[in-house]
């Protein structure tokens, strides 16, 4: 999935979480001050250009990239 494809996997969301490595990004999609499409899907997709993976739905946050602590927040699971 290139870039272009992967914003339209935001209709609908509220949120953004992006992992990656130990860093976390959560962004807010629905704030005023939200980065650009451009940034977006640059968080959304590797150097290539594809859609990193994992990514998925859970309710109206769409999660990118795996990080533990993340995942399991998100899941409402212990963390180890």
């Amino acid at each position: 999935m290139a870039a272009s494809e992967a914003l339209s996997l935001l209709d609908g969301m509220t949120e953004l979480c992006v992992a990656k490595g130990r860093k976390l990004v959560r962004v807010d999609l629905t704030a005023d001050d939200r980065p650009a499409d451009d940034d977006l899907a640059g968080m959304m997709t590797s150097r290539w250009g594809k859609l990193r993976a994992p990514a998925m739905r859970v309710g109206t946050t769409f999660v990118v990239g795996f990080n533990r602590d993340m995942l399991a927040t998100i899941f409402g699971t212990g963390g180890d």
